[in-house]
């Protein structure tokens, strides 16, 4: 029986755990034991230790003799995979890699040297306001090392500038935070797929996020709506970022600003498959496409990348927060419509989505024609 190691055990890496089992392996489960660990009692073996510690994370990995190793939409796990698989030679990304898809700081590096059209910006250690004199307002403040919207406010002035400044290093794993120029626009997310340096664009990704100052996302869906003269540029830039960064492996979840004149600008990339149900159920939801099943196969270095993947139908996730109270009643109705997969209350009382914790539900759906749109 092979074995494989998977970091985190909430519920975003519960559908992976959950596929490899069906899949026959042998599942160790690294993460805190607390009481998101809802995947402690599915995995056959659990590690209460820090995804953090990759030094720990490698020997027992290595006195396991695992066969792979891997995450899906989780940042902070990235980093540790690397390790653990470059110094036991799986199939993975480079240590390299993992701090250029992690990072935010080295990934506008990693664009500006790799001629990829970015916003200005630049990396902070502490307020100074001589540091971006020559940008223009409005400006976006993100901490360097952190997903889920978490410390990410637009701000118009230089007392917004100082105090989002130092929340972003408050919560920044390394104390540094990046501020950039505002870049107005639609975004869109770019779900990937590679295999030893070949890539593949799965699907396309619309988004809708909360009103400025906060960007926290409170639908996905799929296919994208746009023109197929922008998906090709967003396909364009999207190869262009997978070769900078250097992913080799594996799933990839790139964010991108379209502009109204057409313009295509990088926010970030993650080498790990996307969030917000978007790479566990979306994925497979509007193209048939297995993702959950591809990652795995390519941890255990057992993999064929296909030529390409149809869009099949339409599908989307709605989250629930006061910004989105009109879904309250549909989610907690007793007649489920047809278009409905999946929906659940996580907790009660509603928040304004100033992050991605602070939303109270979700509702997933899949159409054979048309985009679900509840309002």
């Amino acid at each position: 029986m092979k074995k494989i190691a998977i970091l985190g055990a909430s519920y975003l890496q519960l559908p992976l755990v959950q596929k490899a089992k069906e899949n026959g392996l042998e599942v160790h489960c690294f993460a805190w034991d607390d009481d998101k660990a809802v995947c402690k009692d599915i995995a056959d073996h659990f590690y209460d230790v820090s995804v953090l510690e990759k030094d720990i994370i490698l020997k027992e990995c290595k006195a396991i003799g695992i066969d792979g190793i891997l995450t899906i939409a989780t940042d902070i796990c990235i980093p540790s995979i690397a390790y653990v698989a470059h110094n036991l030679g799986l199939t993975g990304n480079s240590i390299e890699c993992s701090l250029l898809t992690t990072n935010k700081s080295f990934m506008r590096q990693c664009f500006r040297e790799n001629n990829i059209a970015s916003p200005q910006s630049v990396t902070v250690s502490e307020f100074n306001a001589k540091d971006f004199e020559s940008f223009a307002y409005p400006l976006i403040i993100k901490p360097s090392d952190r997903s889920g919207s978490l410390g990410v406010i637009k701000v118009t002035s230089l007392e917004e500038c100082k105090k989002a400044i130092e929340n972003a290093i408050q919560v920044s794993f390394s104390k540094t935070c990046v501020v950039e120029e505002f870049i107005k626009g639609k975004e869109v997310s770019v779900e990937t797929i590679s295999f030893k340096g070949e890539h593949l664009i799965i699907t396309i990704t619309d988004k809708e996020i909360t009103e400025e100052p906060y960007f926290v996302e409170l639908a996905h869906h799929q296919p994208s709506a746009f023109s197929e003269e922008i998906k090709n540029r967003i396909r364009e830039v999207s190869y262009h970022i997978l070769n900078a960064t250097k992913v080799e492996n594996g799933a990839s979840h790139i964010e991108l600003m379209i502009t109204d004149e057409g313009k295509v600008y990088p926010i970030e990339i993650g080498s790990r498959m996307g969030g917000d149900f978007i790479g566990s159920d979306l994925v497979q939801l509007s193209t048939g496409f297995d993702y959950l099943q591809a990652v795995l196969d390519i941890a255990l270095n057992q993999y064929n990348l296909p030529e390409s993947v149809p869009s099949a139908a339409y599908s989307g996730v709605y989250f629930l927060s006061e910004e989105t109270e009109f879904l309250l009643p549909v989610i907690k109705s007793d007649n489920q419509e047809k278009y409905i997969v999946k929906k659940e209350i996580l907790s009660h009382g509603l928040k304004p989505a100033h992050s991605s914790n602070d939303r109270s539900g979700y509702l997933i759906y899949k159409s054979p024609d048309h985009k679900i749109i509840l309002k």
